[in-house]
């Protein structure tokens, strides 16, 4: 059996390029989740877009644009009518659009459900996204998801690094370790605690605390999941968009899952719990 490439490993010598990118992406994604509107619009569609070339390269390299551009129109259509606030109709357009990308797939890609799976792997992600933002202190739940998983990822990094020790999930991603899991879920939980402690962010500790947790354990399994994606499509990155990092999909993997988990910890706070 061939062995498939691993993905990823941090290098040194590259980290002025990745905190270099970081400085230009993070205040980006910070400014357009203060502010909304369009602005946010137009962060989350360049996303999507972005993702969908990144899947159409893994899933179907024989014709990339063509799957690229199908799981594009499908998950946008989701996200415009969210925009719009037609959320129903937008969860029933992406259903939609899977099935049609599946149908663009069919003669070009080697397994054309994969272009149905590209729409359900990343309309949710957008879609969680637009509906968390337009909801009463949006921004300040759209912030505390980015510091929650940025967090879980710094914390997973540096505890990881440090302490190393046995492999959390070999097959797949062979570099992550259980001290870098635990070390992640006390940074993510230690953030969501911080959050707290805002004035304007009306949001009890321990749920606070609870919601960093389950929002970390849901970076996690994102990372995870995309480093078997990456494992069953025989690639080492989703692409080489962002210098020092690899491909969008490298670095949002995590985000795709914990904005989900987020958007049910909002709309169990919004039924009362954790004031």
């Amino acid at each position: 059996m061939t062995s498939l490439p691993q993905g990823r490993r941090f290098d040194w010598s590259n980290l002025g390029l990745r905190v270099a990118s970081a400085v230009v992406l993070v205040p980006a994604a910070l400014a357009a989740a203060w502010f909304g509107g369009w602005l946010f619009l137009v962060l989350i569609s360049v996303g999507v877009a972005l993702l969908a070339i990144e899947w159409g390269g893994m899933s179907a390299p024989r014709a990339p644009v063509r799957v690229s551009l199908a799981v594009t129109v499908a998950v946008l259509a989701g996200v415009f009518l969210g925009h719009l606030g037609h959320f129903g109709l937008g969860w029933i357009a992406v259903a939609i659009g899977a099935l049609a990308a599946a149908l663009v797939a069919r003669g070009v890609a080697e397994r054309p459900a994969d272009a149905a799976f590209g729409v359900a792997y990343i309309a949710p992600a957008a879609i969680c996204l637009i509906w968390l933002r337009s909801m009463p202190q949006g921004h300040w739940w759209t912030l505390m998801l980015f510091a929650v998983t940025w967090a879980a990822d710094i914390g997973a990094f540096a505890v990881g690094s440090t302490l190393k020790g046995p492999k959390l999930w070999p097959r797949f991603s062979p570099n992550k370790t259980w001290s870098g899991f635990v070390g992640g879920l006390g940074a993510s939980m230690a953030t969501g605690g911080l959050m707290a402690g805002l004035s304007a962010f009306r949001l009890n500790l321990v749920a606070a605390a609870a919601i960093g947790l389950v929002v970390g354990l849901a970076t996690m399994a994102g990372d995870l999941w995309e480093s078997a994606l990456k494992r069953r499509f025989g690639v080492k990155d989703s692409g080489d968009l962002i210098p020092g990092h690899g491909g969008l999909l490298d670095r949002v993997d995590g985000l795709m899952f914990a904005v989900v988990v987020m958007a049910a910890a909002r709309l169990a706070n919004h039924w009362g719990w954790g004031h």
